[in-house]
């Protein structure tokens, strides 16, 4: 039974609210696989005969994931500094959506986690800690960790340690974007070579999408963050920028949002804000409209419709919904299933190629392009391809 973190004599302000009510005492917990009945199932869960299992893993450190959880068990680390739209609300705040986050992996993939919210922002201590947290974990899901620190703690993890590390806020967003553009050209009769595409956002997810987007073949592509395109010759960005910058606009386009937007084919927004419906007007005939921020889109599906004929967001009660959580559980399950030691580009993109297989030609239609999270298919069909894709990438262990 759960325990009630509230005494009854405590007055609670939110009882009664049906969201609060959900989330009283946590919404995971832990649950033991095997059960201890007697002295027996006692002396082989435990000592004397759990010695015998770490000897053995001592001298053939492969062992650890036949004989413990690590093989499928991961870990959702933050530091809260960037939580859904909610921004800096620190690592306490941050804990229900690592719960959350924990409880999708094991309903949508079968895979075990752990929610861990680190009291740390300094890059050093986070990739330190999470470092010497590691050979308890058979993969790392970094979460809602601002940028451009996410880049350079997902990076450098991943050079350290021989087990999957995945921003998901980066790349969960990116595999879903690229499963939703391969059909929305299906409907709308373009080719991924010949669009134009502008991304609001030079976050997180914004350059995920932008690097997937240029692996499957967009040539044409413009990134703007708040203060414009990037381009070269502008003296404020980052290096994650300035890398960005010089990788994608093509066209050389300057000037806001709102220029850039122009004979566009796709617009892909993952920063919030508002784009004027003048703007959108001006976007290239059988335009694509992926406005992802929650819960106001940059475009309303309202006003995207009159212009636009394909739709996305990332909000559950308009078609379309881009959600994370048709990515990650599968990826984690392929990945495990294969020990693959680290999830590759490739694996990316067979993973969205096959959540954009899942929808068959004669079903396929403009408010149908992405398959349901609840679409039992999902999980399978990542998993799969993703474990042939570590296969093939030389990154899978058997």
């Amino acid at each position: 039974m759960v325990a009630q973190p509230f005494s009854p004599e405590i007055s609670d302000p939110f009882a009664g609210d049906a969201v609060f009510e959900l989330h009283r005492g946590g919404k995971i917990e832990v649950t033991s696989s095997i059960h201890v009945r007697d002295a027996d199932d006692l002396s082989k869960a435990y000592t004397p005969g759990v010695a015998r299992v770490c000897t053995a893993i001592a001298e053939d450190p492969s062992l650890v994931r036949r004989y413990t959880w690590k093989s499928n068990v991961v870990a959702v680390v933050t530091d809260g500094t960037a939580v859904l739209g909610l921004g800096d609300i620190g690592p306490a705040a941050s804990l229900p959506v690592m719960e959350g986050k924990a409880l999708l992996f094991k309903e949508f993939g079968g895979v075990d986690s752990v929610p861990i919210a680190l009291d740390c922002t300094d890059v050093d201590d986070f990739v330190e800690t999470v470092a010497r947290m590691a050979p308890t974990f058979g993969g790392i899901n970094l979460e809602d960790i601002s940028a451009p620190r996410c880049f350079e703690i997902e990076r450098r993890l991943k050079e350290r340690l021989d087990i999957p590390v995945f921003h998901d806020d980066q790349h969960g967003t990116a595999v879903v974007v690229l499963a939703a553009l391969r059909n929305a050209l299906r409907v709308t009769g373009k080719s991924i070579e010949d669009i134009r595409v502008v991304i609001s956002g030079a976050g997180a997810a914004g350059v995920a999408c932008a690097r997937i987007l240029l692996q499957a073949g967009v040539g044409d592509l413009a990134v703007v963050d708040s203060k414009g395109v990037l381009h070269e010759d502008r003296a404020d960005l980052n290096p994650v920028k300035l890398s960005l910058a010089r990788d994608t606009n093509t066209g050389g386009l300057s000037g806001r949002l709102v220029d850039a937007l122009e004979g566009a084919d796709l617009f892909l927004g993952v920063s919030g804000g508002t784009v004027p419906e003048e703007a959108v007007a001006k976007m290239a005939a059988n335009a694509m409209i992926f406005a992802l921020a929650n819960p106001n889109p940059e475009v309303h599906p309202d006003i995207a419709h009159r212009h636009a004929a394909v739709v996305a967001t990332g909000r559950s009660d308009f078609p379309n919904q881009i959600n994370n959580v048709l990515a990650f559980p599968g990826i984690f399950r392929g990945a495990f299933d294969a020990n693959a030691s680290r999830i590759t580009e490739g694996m990316k993109l067979a993973a969205a190629d096959a959540l954009a297989g899942l929808i068959a030609a004669d079903d396929l239609r403009p408010d149908y392009i992405i398959p349901s999270p609840f679409d039992q298919r999902v999980a399978p069909a990542v998993a799969s391809a993703v474990a042939e894709a570590a296969v093939s990438d030389g990154v899978a262990r058997g």
